[in-house]
């Protein structure tokens, strides 16, 4: 009897294996992918992996672009799309593990995505119809072993049809009217571009194009404050009450009669209270607090914590849990955790408790709980990229907040008369940190200074300020907050809203890091709601959103809900039909103007006249600048390759050549100015020249590992020093604009 266990990704399957292997574990391959071999009580075990999803939707038999379509089927990923072309592999590996399997274990990640995965595998590979499952949040050694000895007799099956059914939607409603979309820019022959449209994805431009309009719309008033600076040890500024003068002559009369008075303090009030420590990150929190330091993408922060996770150093990411119950082992993991020095003089102090009990929120998930670390953290950070790090540090110090003693505040709050006119200042202070020393340097500091003034003392006022401004325009979501915002609307699940805004980014639907429609995603929204209203409607994403959990639950068939979807998108594509022409025409226009106010990147310094734009090469496939006035202008400049280049909308200082954003996967997005012959570049290459030349005749110990030194590196990138025990330590550091900045 052999028993194949299946997990999702390669990690996982040799981090199982390695975990339930009793005696001698087998590390064998099969062409080029990995598979391993143990005994477990006298029985056989082959672990293999998949890569993802092995299995993709498509229609049956192609209609040639026609729409709607609903005859579809699933299929090898690898013969639906070049992209998925390395899933071959591992499709092949578990067809030669499952040939010789008389029994099938689901590991995959215990969420609608893995059981869909496993269940696919299961049918179609298998040629099961059911198997054992195995059910984890952390792929530690102990979790895993649980995990099997308490094995589920069935795979979770409303948890694959939930899966399933959300797969249907979305590839039908995305298919049909990105189908739709696509005939209606053919119909105009005035260009081509890919445009999409989906059940969640044009609900979320509607709301992103609703706050663009709020902002368009929004006409500034002026106004007025008065502050009053007063001679007191420390400076105390003091606010008139009034806060905002919309008039004038109206703030300028406050502002006289306090001329030549003094300032008295008529009372001065002191408010003690209990800051509570935060609730346990789920991956919504995360994403959002780790946009807020370091200003990672939703799918970034996604992707540094699920390799966290494979690694076993934190738990499933994907959740929408805010709860840590007991069985997580609070003292196991605090006392792992005193062996990272970063942390384990508060592991050692929360150990020290008499009761661990942490703040939990309401947030809940049948599958998950909340995202902690596991009781096996690295030996050192040093062995952690620098995005892991600083995820990893986050978390940790998120979980030992979680058990802190609610933090003391004192706001102090006084109030002055100067004159006849009434003011005001307020400070608050943290009297006792609690759970925010854990969570250092993390915490969002609002201010520590209170007014130290005394009650029915008269001070003299030094300065009488009128400042004048204007009122601001909403503000844009950014990349954190608007995932925040798709799950207060129903948008999307934890684990699809990252992926559905960068498919807007993909789009040219919206740029920026502070999110802002482009004209393209404003017409193509605006488009969507005048022709084919239920295609952007926020209420009926929000229905199958509540439909699909049904499923889940096992209160709804997949076959109910599909038809009903099916009927809703006739009519969508009836409405597209009968308006191709005019959406057509509304889209290509939009479409210009957003793919030339994307290719221009500043005026051209040579003739004044042209715009510097990005064209393309069709001898040499490159894109290179040059000015819009050619032949009159032959201003040509090359741009730097292995990335995306932006406009910033501003020249460079030293040469007024326009500067560019050049952005490269991975890597932090780089301003410059693309002309070579720059002064400043001159400069610049001088400073790093003369470092370099430092640092090889006088060596400097690494700050990091303190037993390497920093030596001179090249990379793609170029220039930099590393630690000469690389890769065991990892530390890495810019020469750039004549300073050594950490990378």
């Amino acid at each position: 009897m052999v028993t194949l266990i299946i997990t999702e990704k390669p990690d996982a399957s040799k981090r199982i294996a390695t975990a339930l292997a009793e005696k001698e574990l087998k590390s064998l391959r099969y062409k080029k992918i990995p598979y391993y071999e143990f005994k477990r009580s006298g029985k056989k075990y082959l672990v293999g992996c998949a890569v993802g999803h092995l299995f993709a939707l498509e229609e049956k038999e192609k209609s040639g672009g026609s729409y709607p379509i609903f005859d579809i089927e699933w299929k090898p990923s690898y013969s639906v799309g070049k992209d998925s072309g390395f899933t071959k592999e591992y499709h092949d590996a578990l067809v030669m593990l499952a040939s010789q399997a008389d029994s099938f274990i689901n590991a995959c990640d215990y969420d609608t995505e893995g059981e869909l995965i496993f269940k696919n595998i299961l049918n179609f590979i298998c040629k099961r119809q059911n198997a054992k499952r195995m059910k984890f949040g952390t792929l530690t050694k102990e979790d895993l072993i649980k995990s099997f000895d308490d094995i589920s007799k069935s795979i979770d099956k409303p948890l694959a049809t939930a899966g399933e059914t959300r797969h249907f939607l979305d590839f039908l409603y995305g298919v049909n009217s990105s189908r739709a979309l696509m005939n209606a820019i053919k119909k105009t022959k005035k260009g081509y571009t890919v445009l999409s449209a989906g059940r969640v994805q044009s609900p979320t431009l509607a709301l992103l194009e609703k706050k663009e309009m709020e902002i368009k719309r929004f006409k500034p008033k002026d106004f007025w404050q008065l502050f009053a600076h007063l001679n007191s040890r420390p400076k105390v500024i003091a606010s008139h009450v009034k806060d905002k003068f919309f008039d004038q002559a109206e703030a300028r009369a406050s502002r006289d009669n306090c001329k030549g008075r003094k300032a008295k303090v008529l009372k001065v009030r002191k408010k003690e209270f209990d800051s509570l420590p935060p609730t346990p990150f789920n991956i919504t929190s995360l994403q959002t607090e780790s946009y807020r330091l370091f200003g990672f993408s939703p799918k970034r922060t996604l992707d540094i914590a699920q390799k966290l996770y494979v690694s076993a150093r934190t738990s499933y990411p994907r959740t929408a849990s805010e709860k840590l119950p007991p069985s997580i082992g609070y003292h196991k993991i605090l006392r792992a955790l005193c062996n990272l020095s970063d942390v384990s003089k508060f592991a050692n102090e929360l150990l020290a408790k008499n009761e661990l009990r942490p703040r939990e929120g309401k947030g809940i998930d049948p599958a998950h709980i909340a995202i902690y670390p596991t009781h096996s953290p690295p030996k050192s950070l040093a062995n952690l990229s620098s995005d892991e790090k600083k995820i990893y540090l986050l978390i940790v110090k998120r979980f030992l907040s979680c058990f802190g003693e609610p933090a003391k505040k004192e706001t102090v709050t006084a109030d002055i008369e100067i004159g006849k006119e009434s003011f005001s200042t307020k400070g608050t202070r943290t009297i006792e940190e609690g759970w925010i020393k854990f969570y250092k340097p993390f915490i969002r500091s609002n201010g520590e200074e209170v007014p130290h003034l005394e009650e029915g003392k008269e001070y003299d006022v030094t300065k009488l300020e009128l400042k004048h401004d204007q009122t601001k325009p909403p503000t844009r979501y950014s990349q954190g907050s608007i995932i925040t915002e798709m799950e207060k609307h129903g948008l999307g699940t934890r684990a699809t809203r990252s992926g559905i805004l960068q498919t807007l980014y993909d789009r040219n639907y919206v740029e920026g890091k502070s999110i802002e429609v482009t004209p393209l995603g404003v017409r193509t929204i605006r488009v969507l709601e005048k022709y084919v209203p239920d295609l952007a409607s926020e209420d009926l994403t929000k229905h199958f959103e509540s439909e699909l959990e049904k499923v889940q639950e096992g209160k709804k068939s997949q076959v109910t809900i599909l038809k009903e979807a099916k009927t809703i998108l006739n009519k969508i594509s009836s409405d597209f039909k009968d308006n191709e022409k005019k959406i057509g025409e509304e889209l290509i226009k939009a479409y210009h103007e957003t793919r030339d106010a994307a290719q221009t990147l500043g005026d051209c310094p040579k003739c004044g006249k042209g715009k510097i734009k990005i064209m393309y090469s069709k001898k040499t496939k490159s894109k290179f600048a040059a000015c819009s006035e050619y032949p009159e202008c032959n201003a040509i400049m090359n741009l730097p390759g292995g990335g995306l280049v932006k406009s910033v909308g501003k020249n460079c200082e030293s040469c007024k050549f326009p500067m560019i954003l050049y952005i490269r996967k991975g890597k932090k997005p780089n301003l410059m100015c693309f002309n070579p012959k720059c002064p400043k570049k001159r400069v610049q290459e001088e400073s790093i020249k003369k470092q370099i030349e430092e640092f090889e005749k006088k060596p400097v110990n690494c700050p990091e590992c303190k037993s390497g030194t920093l030596i001179v590196r090249k990379g793609m990138y170029g220039t930099f020093l590393g630690c000469s025990n690389f890769p065991k330590c990892r530390y890495t550091q810019k020469i750039e604009n004549g300073n050594n900045k950490k990378k």
